[in-house]
């Protein structure tokens, strides 16, 4: 098939900006708990609707005291927390637009940003995110207003626009449309420059509004279990940003959790105890890993692999039937999955809050095991696919028929096109406007109203798209053979002690790859096999770590042809991070940047 159309969702078409239903909830319902903060003990506090309301009405209020327009852009750098959310509600009422900044981003990054932005004034979360702005600002002439969150930045708002009416700010919300500018997101960039994607109110109600609509089962509350989501992608992703959108229009109890390490994480998840999570495979990887590492760490290895082999069967059979190729479970694999579910599955929710039935999945592929996993656990993980420029997912799931192992057909209201040369386009209502200041770039990937995505992609019979590989990562060897690296990387990191993998080869005479290992796997391997604590050096070069991880090139390799496969691979001490420009802040690999980093490396998986 090579192009596929779902229907428009029933949702009325989006009217407004994004900051109405903030006043509208607040009017309908204003004792509702609407979104959980932690204070200053970190305790989880709940907020109101009508609370939520009244801070953003302050805050905005102090935004127009303190020089913010309608039409300025505003940046925002922080971690992910209630103050931001607080932010762009304020801000959009005010019509302003926000410029997200990673607070990763270095100096030349975000003067980058701002500058090509023109932005002018910023937030940023803390003192060293104020200094690294400082660095730049003698080349940001525009930038006039600087705030800092952890220095009282939003007392101080509250108090600088105290005397203002709320009539002045209702004058500006009611100016915004859907049409209205909300946000310019700058894409992560493994090559390049950042492009600064514009992004309107409408793109963001189309977007949140469809998928709330379509999959009803994840947003909607069920009696006596409100519907609860903890965010921990970055709110400088669209991914999370569309999120913090869908929740808010949604009515979904919203929180905030900053850190992504299992430390800070699972403790919020199970005082938070959210409904449903949004998040990249990694996440998912990270609790099924280390789900693994506590059975081996009690002597239940294998029960714990009995329980993952019981629960791919009964999705598998779920998946079956549901396309009418199967008659479902039989009552051997129901017993069976019964009783590990209170064996094993019930221990894998309850590390995630307890109450988790559902999760969203994009950002990159899932494997088609982890995901008939977590469903056989009883998470349902509904996996998409999106770009920024599509406002986030373009593809997901339906509720009722997943395939696993892909990305799900298109959201309603758009459309999949596989162009001749196997790219992917896209066609919708949550496709953006274009690059800023970039007409070049943006003539290069919008044609005619399709969003050219420099994915390539394939879709079923039935309208579900698989992605396949990046249009510029395709390697071709001396031998003249294309190889997508992906589905081979994918694979080799399936393995539980591999973290990252690069596969190299282009204008090379055969396939490659470096390897990354998960420290936290391969201290418990160690331990479970009573091995000395090595130094890195001695690590990589471990005869049995070197064995294990063959055992994932292997099974990479059965996915592709001879000339496609990983003849050889080096182990690497250290992991490819974003901090020494190896991974955007998506943690999408550098490739280019990589492969400058570790040249020695790569010329030594060549060497005779």
């Amino acid at each position: 098939m090579r192009e596929f159309t779902s229907p428009p969702s029933a949702s009325a078409p989006p009217v407004g900006g994004l900051a109405d239903v903030v006043f509208q909830h607040a009017q309908d319902d204003p004792g509702r708990i609407a979104l959980g903060r932690k204070d200053g003990r970190g305790e989880w506090r709940e907020v109101t609707a009508a609370e939520f309301r009244d801070e953003v009405l302050a805050l905005a209020k102090g935004l127009l005291a303190q020089g913010v327009r309608f039409g300025d852009r505003v940046a925002i750098m922080s971690r992910t927390r209630y103050e931001w959310t607080l932010f762009d509600f304020a801000l959009w009422t005010i019509g302003a637009q926000v410029v997200p900044v990673y607070p990763t981003s270095s100096a030349e990054q975000c003067f980058w940003m701002l500058y090509d932005a023109e932005v002018s004034a910023a937030i940023v979360e803390h003192e060293d995110h104020a200094m690294t702005i400082a660095t730049v600002i003698d080349r940001l002439p525009r930038l006039g207003r600087l705030w800092q969150l952890d220095s009282g930045a939003v007392q101080e708002l509250y108090d600088a626009g105290a005397h203002i009416e709320d009539d002045v700010v209702h004058r500006h919300r009611e100016a915004v449309t859907p049409e209205s500018v909300a946000t310019v997101i700058y894409t992560s960039g493994t090559t390049g420059r950042p492009k600064g994607c514009v992004l309107t109110h409408g793109n963001f109600m189309t977007e949140a509004d469809t998928v709330i609509d379509r999959w009803q089962p994840v947003f909607r509350s069920r009696r006596g279990d409100e519907a609860a989501t903890l965010l921990f992608l970055p709110l400088a992703h669209v991914f999370g940003r569309m999120v913090e959108v869908a929740a808010i229009r949604g009515r979904v109890r919203f929180g905030h959790q900053p850190q992504l390490h299992a430390a800070a994480l699972l403790p919020d998840l199970q005082a938070f105890r959210p409904t449903f999570i949004l998040a990249v495979p990694y996440i998912f990887e990270k609790v099924f890993n280390a789900a693994r590492r506590k059975a081996e760490a009690e002597g239940r290895e294998g029960p714990f692999e009995k329980a993952v082999d019981i629960a791919v069967k009964y999705a598998d059979a779920i998946e079956a039937k549901a396309w009418g190729v199967g008659p479902g479970p039989s009552a051997a694999l129901r017993m069976q999955h019964q009783l590990f579910d209170k064996l094993v599955y019930s221990k894998v929710r309850a590390a995630m809050g307890g109450r988790i039935r559902n999760a969203m999945s994009g950002g990159s592929g899932m494997d088609r095991r982890l995901g008939l996993f977590f469903a056989g656990a009883g998470v349902q993980i509904y996996e998409g696919y999106g770009l920024t420029e599509s406002t986030a997912a373009a593809t997901a799931n339906p509720p009722e028929r997943t395939r696993y192992g892909t990305v799900g057909q298109p959201i309603p209201g758009v459309t999949v096109h596989i162009a001749d040369d196997g790219e992917v386009w896209l066609r919708g209502g949550n496709v953006f406007q274009g690059y800023l200041n970039n007409p070049k770039a943006t003539d290069q990937t919008l044609h005619d109203g399709w969003l050219a995505t420099g994915d390539l992609g394939a879709l079923d019979e039935d309208g579900y798209l698989t992605i396949t590989g990046r249009k510029k990562e395709i390697l071709v060897t001396s031998g003249g053979k294309s190889v997508a690296p992906g589905v081979l990387e994918e694979r080799v990191r399936d393995h539980p002690l591999v973290s990252q993998c690069i596969v190299v080869g282009n204008d090379r005479p055969y396939i490659a790859a470096l390897v990354t290992l998960d420290h936290e796997a391969v201290e418990h391997w160690l331990k479970m096999r009573n091995k000395p604590k090595p130094t890195p050096a001695e690590l990589v070069h471990d005869p049995d770590l070197e064995t294990e991880v063959r055992r994932a090139v292997v099974a990479a390799n059965t996915l592709v042809s001879q000339a496609e496969s990983i003849r050889t691979f080096r182990i690497l001490a250290q992991p490819f991070t974003e901090e020494h420009g190896l991974l955007t802040p998506s943690l999408k690999l550098k490739r280019k940047a990589i492969e400058n980093a570790y040249a020695a490396e790569v010329e030594a998986l060549y060497r005779a």
